[in-house]
């Protein structure tokens, strides 16, 4: 069946009450790549043999940009994307213009808890996940899936989402896709594209750096001397390098994984599941990634 592209909501409910089941749904802004097709593909084998349709969106959303932040110079492809989408699966595009997203000034807002939403990103780019939850509950709200699925590379943003889908009780499985990884190990990342041939060749550095903190963390644990002063350390040493090399990095740290607070020396001790989420900036690009420990 040939992928439907909608563009106003009133065609959407349309196309989805005719379809009578709840979708697998994958939100994204667009200028795809194979990370995003991943998670296409995975909603679909998430609804295989079932009549759920995959639902993806492309929206720009103005709302999670800060000022000086890149929205309007953020690549829209959507012809090159709505192929890319149809041929990993996708049975539905919804590409709405903003005014039929917001056709009244957003004065509705969803604000995360500050405890998970002022730290890492939300730090360093106030009201972000304000946006992010803004338009994604509109869009679940649209879309109304029974699955939703979220790349763990915006790891702090897939641990909001799903706390909101949560305290919200909204009925969405909400599923976490593994990061797409060049050959080098470079996340996969629409913002690759602004990387300069030798940026991009320089770029594999945020991975090095990663995998530096997941080694000296596993050392750490052998000799039973991972604490907090021990992190630290770990942190700054990171950072230390990939500065050294002419990044400007906004973090690099040790959370736990299931709330992204620091750990005690206590849980640390006892093996705590922990995740190095860092952001640093390769000339004028911004670049996230992370690593489980």
């Amino acid at each position: 069946m040939t992928m439907k592209i909608i563009h106003t909501v009133a065609e959407l409910r349309a196309e989805l009450a005719a379809r009578g089941a709840a979708p697998a749904f994958v939100p994204t802004m667009g200028n795809l790549h194979d990370g995003h097709l991943a998670l296409i593909k995975q909603a679909r084998e998430l609804v295989a043999g079932s009549a759920s349709p995959v639902v993806a969106s492309i929206f720009v959303n103005r709302l999670q940009f800060g000022p000086n932040e890149d929205f309007d110079t953020y690549p829209r492809t959507l012809e090159r994307d709505a192929q890319l989408l149809a041929e990993a699966g996708c049975d539905v595009l919804f590409a709405p213009s903003e005014a039929e997203l917001y056709p009244q000034p957003q004065g509705y807002k969803v604000v995360p808890p500050t405890e998970l939403a002022d730290i890492l990103e939300g730090a360093f780019r106030p009201g972000f996940f304000t946006g992010v939850c803004t338009v994604v509950h509109k869009l679940f709200n649209l879309v109304q899936p029974r699955i939703a699925v979220f790349g763990k590379k915006d790891y702090q943003q897939l641990m909001i989402i799903r706390n909101m889908v949560i305290q919200m009780g909204l009925p969405i499985d909400i599923r976490g896709g593994e990061t797409l990884r060049a050959d080098d190990g470079l996340a996969l990342s629409s913002r690759n594209g602004y990387l300069s041939a030798a940026e991009r060749a320089e770029a594999v550095q945020l991975i090095g750096a990663l995998r530096a903190v997941k080694v000296a963390v596993s050392a750490a644990r052998v000799s039973s001397s991972l604490n907090l002063s021990a992190v630290a350390a770990i942190e700054a040493e990171a950072q230390g390098t990939l500065d050294a090399c002419g990044w400007k990095t906004d973090y690099v740290m040790v959370r736990r994984q299931r709330d992204l607070l620091p750990a005690t020396d206590a849980e640390l001790a006892q093996g705590e599941p922990l995740v190095c989420l860092t952001a640093s900036r390769l000339g004028k690009t911004r670049l996230i990634d992370n690593l489980e420990l």
